[in-house]
């Protein structure tokens, strides 16, 4: 509530920042007003919302804490940390039993739904003090996080089989069937590259190389299964309950865990932190889940996979395209559209030509109608009819594997969320949060790849957790900084990037305010070897009218991950153009490109490299 002439702040940002050890005697003073009553309103006595939600908790007969800032010294210093606090910038502001319920409008839903009254019962005594629900990285960032600050805690974790009947252990998408796993079978496809290479460096070896399916995959999953172990054991050591069942919300504070054999627990908490992922999309046509694997079966498959068609143009799809045809199988893409949604299409087009140029077959402007199975086997082989999304021309192709890799759905559809209130986006299934991944019921967070229009990404997920923790249990103020954030696709040549896509900073700066440096460069090591000097390539995308700022950073390349990463660090800092001529290379390395970036696109001038 703010009236004319007596804005929410009081007082102009400049003249009411307090210094830090100010406004850390202020936060611990608001904490402990939360902590140490069933219900605290902030509140302003002029205040009209203000006085009905005093109104409200005397009709109920519960005894407030009430702090009328307009009458406190401090009133608006309390105001401003109460803000970083709660991300809410008015009053009244209310906490019931340490749960921040929000503003006046809110207060009313709660009690019309009744939340309020669950959460006013004296003395609740539930079970923990925090419940995630989902065992990937983010959640158990977030649930070892919460147990060093002294909460007890338990991670509810089920894996459901695929419908190929693949399942895993502790850890979630990233380690058991997704970053770890990818990135050790791109290893493998990058070593049979350096064999093809290692004989221009003089290495001679006469016996035909051949790669082992069963030996690689073995050797991965043995890695996870450590990783399993460590995961388990770590959580062991910090004392969080870990139990491997299936969560549903069938009241407010309340889940029922579901085990293997059906069996069914009831737990409660005081909060609730939802971390439950994604898992692969189906296409919705005949013989899809009867025949066809995803990235879900793909690293424990037992058996080579032979020849494979690969549906769809995800980062996933071309990861997994790209080290099956390195480690020597004959790989065919499916693309509806484009490559790379969401990423810089000139890219994207850079990354589809050097895997074409290796071997990797694409059959652009095609969806698939029906799968049909021809033979049974290890591998089998099927039927693939397909049609062209531009006319009536339909295709045929038989495969000993058929690969989807056409995006994923979050798993947030059967786990009671409509029971307690917390909205999703009912198409996308992804959970709308504020910046404080708060969702729409007070007690409940969300973290990871079911937020909507967050970064899909585990190291995002794991900052998220952590730093979710300590707000909630640690009385820390940091939230989740989601802008430049580092990835890359781990296709046979590497692409890494931060920022801005040059699409997305044309819509968001216009084309006229921006400058973009790149070039083609040759990798020392691919000299000798007599691999192409026109592929590599590397972009930044700069704002001129903010001191040449880098707000895209782009590198197709090799070890593309391990160069983006520190220049990352750099745009965090504000990188320039300027502060990129003003740093000297390391010679001779891929990443000393970006030291001396000359050529513009509008110049036109010839980006070619002639020399090292």
């Amino acid at each position: 509530m703010s009236l004319p002439g007596r804005r929410g702040r009081l007082s102009s940002p400049g003249t009411s920042r307090q210094s830090s050890e100010a406004r850390e005697k202020l936060r611990r003073r608001i904490l402990g007003l939360i902590e140490g009553h069933r219900v605290v309103i902030f509140s302003k006595s002029y205040c009209p919302h203000c006085t009905r939600v005093k109104e409200l908790f005397s009709s109920l007969g519960v005894e407030c804490k009430i702090l009328e800032l307009d009458q406190d010294d401090d009133g608006a210093s309390v105001q401003e940390v109460l803000s970083d606090i709660t991300n809410q910038r008015t009053v009244p502001n209310i906490f019931v039993n340490k749960v921040h319920m929000g503003g006046c409008d809110q207060t009313f839903q709660a009690h019309q739904s009744g939340l309020l009254q669950k959460l006013l019962q004296e003395n609740s005594a539930y079970d923990y003090d925090l419940i995630v629900i989902g065992g990937g990285s983010g959640g158990l960032a977030c649930a070892q996080e919460a147990a060093i600050l002294g909460k007890k805690v338990m991670v509810l974790d089920f894996v459901v089989p695929s419908p190929q009947g693949t399942s895993w252990g502790l850890g979630g998408t990233c380690v058991n069937v997704g970053c770890v796993p990818k990135k050790l079978m791109h290893q493998a496809a990058l070593l049979g590259q350096a064999l093809s290479d290692s004989r221009k460096f003089g290495w001679e070896y006469s016996q035909q190389v051949r790669h082992n399916w069963k030996t690689m995959t073995e050797a991965i999953q043995n890695h996870i299964g450590s990783l399993n172990w460590s995961y388990r054991l770590s959580l062991r050591e910090k004392a969080v309950a870990y139990v491997n069942s299936y969560g549903e919300f069938v009241e407010h504070h309340k889940i029922k865990a579901t085990n293997r054999k059906g069996q069914e627990t009831y737990y409660t908490a005081a909060k609730f932190v939802i971390a439950t992922g994604e898992r692969p999309r189906y296409l919705g046509i005949q013989g899809d889940k009867e025949y066809c694997i995803t990235s879900d079966d793909l690293f424990s498959l037992p058996y080579c996979p032979g020849k494979t068609l690969v549906i769809g143009a995800s980062y996933v799809a071309l990861e997994c395209a790209g080290f099956l045809a390195g480690v020597g199988l004959d790989v065919t893409i499916m693309v509806r559209s484009i490559l790379l949604r969401g990423f810089d299409q000139e890219m994207a087009e850079k990354v589809g030509s050097y895997m074409e140029q290796h071997g990797v077959k694409f059959l652009r402007k095609f969806i698939p109608v029906m799968v049909q199975q021809l033979e049974k086997g290890s591998p089998g082989k099927l039927k693939v009819v397909a049609k062209s999304t531009e006319g009536p021309e339909t295709i045929e192709g038989v495969y000993n594997t058929v690969l989807l890799a056409i995006g994923r759905d979050s798993s947030t559809r059967k786990i009671g969320l409509e029971t307690i209130g917390v909205k999703i986006n009912e198409k996308s299934g992804k959970i709308p949060v504020n910046d404080v991944e708060q969702t729409s019921v007070p007690y409940v967070y969300a973290i990871g790849d079911i937020l909507e229009d967050k970064l899909e990404l585990t190291p995002v997920a794991i900052q998220a957790g952590k730093l979710l923790a300590r707000r909630l249990f640690g009385g820390r103020l940091e939230k989740c900084d989601y802008i430049n954030v580092p990835t890359t696709v781990f296709t046979p040549l590497e692409y890494g990037c931060c920022g801005l896509s040059e699409e997305k900073a044309t819509e968001v700066y216009k084309k006229e305010n921006l400058e973009v440096y790149h070039t083609l460069f040759w990798p020392l090591e691919w000299t000798v070897a007599g691999r192409d000097n026109s592929t590599c390539y590397a972009k930044i995308i700069c704002n001129k009218f903010d001191n040449n700022r880098v707000i895209g950073f782009h590198l197709l390349g090799p070890n593309a991950g391990e160069v983006t990463q520190g220049f990352a660090a750099a745009m965090k800092c504000g990188l320039t153009k300027q502060l990129l001529d003003d740093t000297i290379g390391i010679h001779p390395t891929c990443g000393e490109v970006f030291t001396t970036l000359e050529i513009t696109k509008s110049s036109g001038l010839d980006i070619s490299q002639k020399g090292c």
